[in-house]
């Protein structure tokens, strides 16, 4: 992509997607000029050499959150991921098993170039070909916030088992003739064997039935498992923004916004609601607020109580969900949870 291009792009506009965990685009189209400072080359415009070592140290720093070498990665880290490791400590021990078993593969690689002397608040670099109505099949849009000067290689991995199917998408900064890790986000692309746009599917034919909310999880989810990363957008991940926008209830739980739920004599402000794959199973998550959770107790009572509550104010989550997962969550952040199969749930 040619600096000061005129481009007809995907926008992206952040609305929450996981309380504490992601975030996700909604998109509309707009015109857009590429910033001077600010380029993008796809792996086939790389320098060879140039490309040769960023998928090269990609590859190795997959093998070693393969073997769950955290302090291998941390060592080869820009300083400020080094002194604050410990998210991607987890995360490696999360996906370490899966990926040792995994058959990995480079999907897609990048080289973004940040120019200037200060952070760039916003910077936002255009990848590949757009058409006349914005991204193709070619094309993808980072958006990186805070990013400093300097050159980024932006390398997309797929690690693939029988039974699970990951993405590891890693930021590798230029250092001299290294490349350093200043970013790493895995995640799942499959929930018991199903995809992004089995997802969509799914929440084509909910909407269909005149079951909007289970739509509109259904369609969160497959943005969850398309988007290699939050700061990605591509064709397929515009797709479904569109689709979201059509599809997002109003008597759900947003931020700023809960949603008061009777159960018995008790009235529980519930602040989020979001499916969850976990394991094989894809769960309904429900936060909402409480005093005190350190009655573990009265606690799960009063999960228990939130969980059939909800259950009957939305019956339609029986056909969505596999079970259902109440969270009391304290003024301070800390939390106590249960679980009930949807099967369970009377």
């Amino acid at each position: 992509m040619k600096r000061g291009r005129c481009v007809r792009i995907s926008r992206i506009k952040a609305y929450w997607l996981r309380p504490g965990y992601r975030w996700c685009c909604l998109a509309w189209i707009g015109m857009a000029v590429v910033a001077q400072g600010q380029t993008c080359q796809g792996a086939a415009e790389v320098d060879p050499q140039q490309r040769t070592a960023i998928e090269t140290t990609a590859k190795r720093y997959f093998e070693m959150v393969a073997r769950g070498d955290s302090a291998g990665l941390q060592q080869n880290s820009i300083p400020v991921v080094s002194v604050s490791f410990s998210g991607i400590e987890a995360a490696v021990k999360e996906n370490q098993s899966a990926f040792s078993q995994a058959q990995m593969a480079v999907r897609s690689l990048y080289l973004l170039t940040a120019e200037g002397n200060e952070p760039l608040p916003r910077a936002e670099f255009l990848c590949g070909v757009f058409g006349a109505s914005g991204q193709t099949p070619s094309s993808a849009v980072f958006v990186l916030h805070n990013l400093p000067p300097g050159k980024y290689g932006v390398v997309i991995l797929d690690a693939k088992q029988s039974q699970d199917a990951r993405s590891l998408t890693l930021i590798l900064q230029q250092a001299g003739p290294d490349w350093k890790l200043a970013g790493f986000y895995a995640r799942s692309t499959q929930i018991n064997g199903h995809d992004g746009a089995w997802f969509a599917q799914r929440a084509t034919e909910f909407k269909a039935k005149g079951q909007n909310r289970n739509a509109w999880f259904c369609i969160r989810q497959a943005i969850a498992l398309t988007a290699p990363a939050d700061f990605v957008s591509t064709l397929a991940t515009d797709k479904l923004y569109d689709q979201a926008q059509s599809l997002q209830p109003s008597d759900l739980p947003a931020e700023g916004n809960p949603l008061n739920v009777s159960a018995g004599s008790a009235t529980y402000r519930v602040t989020a609601m979001f499916g969850l794959g976990v394991g094989s199973d894809f769960d309904l998550v429900v936060k909402y607020e409480a005093a005190d959770v350190s009655d573990t107790y009265k606690t799960f009572q009063n999960n228990v109580a939130v969980i059939k509550a909800i259950v009957a104010k939305y019956p339609e989550f029986r056909d969505a969900f596999d079970g259902v997962v109440a969270r009391a969550v304290e003024p301070s952040g800390k939390d106590y949870g249960a679980m009930l199969p949807m099967k369970e749930i009377k």
